[in-house]
């Protein structure tokens, strides 16, 4: 593990609050790996072992029932995954693998829970944390069942170009292929639900999403803050 990895760890909101000696502990006992481009780091069902923080490179956590698959996430530097699971000592619900090379800091899951139980600071960060994630998961499936293919993709781009300042261009942050599937739909399903938003000014470009009228995307995507983050 690299010494500039400690103080980007330490900001994170997970340890931010934490007392000094009591990161220290952690970060000893935790270590860096190195991870080639589609590698299936984790599995659903396995023990979880390990908090993962992703250093550099990308992530994508997803799952599979019978012959199905389907994207819940990606990770991208500097962030953790997946907490629950290393707190509750429980099998991860889900999958993780590599989008590109990555270099990812392992905390062992042993460790972050003796930590939990004499850290108050850490102890209260894992909590808002935890918070947050549900409160993320219950907007996504609020998102999913509510509104149709059309809107979940309408929706998607006004809070992509709102969280980039309004911006009437961006770079999709992740290929169509998990996109479609974080969303809920199939590859093909996500093109045709941008070409049909054309008349209410969406185009894309390769991997571009061009918007010509923002208020006529924002009436179809129609943003509400109890579900979409602002």
């Amino acid at each position: 593990m690299r010494d500039e990895d400690k103080p980007e760890i330490r900001k994170l909101p997970l340890f931010r609050d934490m007392s000094p000696e009591n990161f220290e502990t952690l970060m000893q006992a935790a270590y860096a790996q190195a991870f080639p481009a589609q590698l299936e780091m984790i599995h659903q069902g396995d023990p979880a072992d390990f908090l993962h923080v992703v250093m550099e490179g990308t992530v994508e956590l997803f799952s599979r029932w019978r012959d199905r698959e389907t994207t819940m996430a990606v990770v991208r530097p500097v962030s953790s995954f997946i907490l629950a699971a290393c707190i509750k000592d429980a099998p991860y619900l889900m999958s993780a693998r590599t989008i590109a090379k990555s270099r990812i800091v392992m905390i062992p899951a042993n460790d972050l829970r003796a930590t939990f139980r004499i850290d108050p600071g850490f102890a209260m960060a894992t909590i808002t944390e935890l918070a947050n994630c549900y409160r993320s998961v219950v907007r996504h499936a609020k998102s999913l069942k509510l509104r149709s293919s059309r809107e979940r993709v309408a929706a998607y781009i006004f809070c992509q170009s709102r969280l980039a300042g309004n911006a009437a261009s961006f770079i999709l942050p992740v290929e169509k292929r998990l996109l479609a599937s974080f969303l809920g739909m199939t590859p093909e399903n996500f093109s045709r639900a941008v070409k049909s938003l054309q008349s209410d000014g969406v185009a894309m470009d390769g991997m571009r999403i061009i918007i010509t009228n923002l208020a006529a995307l924002e009436a179809v995507a129609d943003p509400d803050p109890l579900i979409d983050v602002s």
